[in-house]
């Protein structure tokens, strides 16, 4: 095969090498061996391939890998650092779990311990939940601001996580069930109310509805939400008068709410974490400015 613009074709001398049979613009690959201190580097690396699947864990398994003769761990690698560490750590951690919470913050090693051990805690186990940056998601509280259903202190917070909340595991973890007004309230009651309560968190919304929505606030919901319906933290009834809504503010979530009612559920972290790592947390979440 030759190329119209190159139609000589390259001519073999004596004692050149075979070729591959490829032409190209009228030149011939040789077929040259490959220089011998390539083929030994790659026999090399063949070898050491080898005897590293030998000696070292390589090949995945249903529940593990092969372990190698040498028995060589990167987990127990990682296991003894982390040990190393824990026990450099150790002193600190009796020191936080032999305080009271609110001296924490007044020993400035101790309080730089638990901010930064805290913030590790809580991108592990608290971030799926309320976001890396603590900002929550619907459903899940936003632990920025300044509303706190059960309290934004921080012994309220050290409670909600050491024990959580609505969860069957901690008989101590806070608990409030809300009514489902399906079958309790009509559908125009339900809208009324649901008007009333837009009314009062300073939303639009229909006049004569939110008139006739109060009596039935009054009559069902102020029990846990207060007359004036800014709530109660000794229940984890919500304030709703403001503008932080858990679920949503508008109809069609309000209305959602009140016809089948909210039951989130927080774990228990008390048997989970370590005192020391509840009490960081805690201190952590405190200190992202919506804690009180």
């Amino acid at each position: 095969m030759t190329d119209k613009k190159h139609p000589e074709e390259q001519i073999l001398q004596e004692g050149d090498p075979n070729t591959t049979g490829h032409v190209w613009d009228g030149i011939k690959e040789f077929d040259n061996p490959m220089p011998r201190w390539w083929l030994w580097t790659f026999y090399a690396c063949i070898a050491w391939g080898v005897l590293y699947v030998i000696l070292y864990p390589a090949w995945p398994l249903v529940n593990g890998a092969t372990a190698g003769l040498l028995g060589y761990s990167t987990r127990a690698e990682v296991a003894e650092d982390i040990a190393t560490f824990d026990a450099m750590n150790d002193p600190l951690r009796a020191r936080m779990e032999a305080v009271e919470l609110a001296e924490i913050s007044e020993d400035a090693e101790l309080a730089n311990f638990a901010v930064q051990g805290g913030g590790a805690i809580f991108r592990t186990w608290c971030a799926q939940c309320h976001g890396s940056g603590a900002a929550g998601a619907r459903g899940y509280p936003n632990l920025l601001d300044d509303d706190w259903l059960w309290g934004g202190t921080l012994d309220d917070i050290y409670l909600t996580i050491r024990h959580g909340i609505r969860n069957e595991e901690d008989l101590d973890a806070r608990y409030s069930e809300m009514t489902a007004f399906d079958e309790i309230l009509s559908d125009d009651e339900i809208a009324q109310v649901v008007a009333y309560v837009r009314n009062i968190s300073g939303q639009e919304a229909d006049a004569a509805m939110s008139t006739a929505g109060e009596t039935v606030f009054l009559d069902n919901c102020a029990s846990c939400h207060m007359d004036d319906g800014t709530g109660d933290r000794f229940l984890g009834a919500p304030n709703l008068t403001d503008a932080i809504w858990l679920y949503g503010g508008d109809e069609a979530a309000l209305e959602e709410t009140v016809r089948n009612a909210r039951f989130g559920v927080m774990p228990s972290w008390q048997n989970r974490l370590t005192e020391s790592e509840v009490r960081s947390v805690s201190v952590y979440v405190h200190s992202l400015g919506g804690g009180e």
